[in-house]
């Protein structure tokens, strides 16, 4: 039986040690490669971002439930598809905020207040389709152009998934915002 050769053993690498822990609780502090100071702006971004998508979610939701008029039934099923979707992608933002170590707002003072849309005051008499169209393809706007803040934030701390995400989101709204327009032409 031939000896073989015992491999050499390459030295351990050093491991850096887990940040310290928040004070009164065990979990180690988040050390992702993202600097506090950025996670805080980033996710700062994030809750404006999802304070403008919620309030379109809102209010494409009210507007399924109250449209009326020839376009009724293109327009209930388009509504449904888009405030499904949208439902789908509140809850991606507000997990990658708390993946950034930052609570996601979750009320609706604090949508009312973080948000660029105006939300629909409720209607006692249901806006015109057209009305209904146009106020979306602003709405979607409006989230495109948060995005597009969060975007650079995130860009410029290395922050890949929250760049990843405001992409795939700006996808969706200005694809949305076009068909949309394009019902107004």
């Amino acid at each position: 039986m031939a000896k073989t050769k015992s491999a050499k053993k390459a030295p351990a690498k050093a491991v850096k040690p887990a940040a310290s822990p928040a004070p009164g609780s065990s979990a180690p502090a988040i050390d992702i490669g993202i600097a506090t100071g950025d996670r805080k702006k980033i996710a700062d971004g994030l809750s404006h971002f999802l304070a403008d998508a919620y309030t379109l979610y809102l209010k494409t939701h009210n507007f399924h439930w109250n449209v009326t008029g020839p376009m009724f039934n293109a327009l209930h099923v388009m509504f449904e598809d888009q405030y499904n979707e949208q439902w789908t992608a509140l809850d991606e933002i507000a997990e990658r905020i708390r993946a950034l170590g930052f609570n996601a707002p979750g009320s609706y003072a604090e949508f009312t207040r973080l948000s660029s849309i105006a939300e629909e005051p409720g209607l006692s008499d249901a806006a015109d389709w057209r009305e209904m169209v146009r106020q979306l393809t602003v709405g979607n706007e409006a989230v495109c152009r948060t995005a597009r803040k969060t975007l650079k934030t995130a860009e410029a701390a290395g922050d890949d998934p929250t760049v990843d995400l405001m992409t795939q989101r700006l996808q969706v709204h200005e694809k949305t915002a076009w068909m949309l327009r394009s019902l107004l032409q």
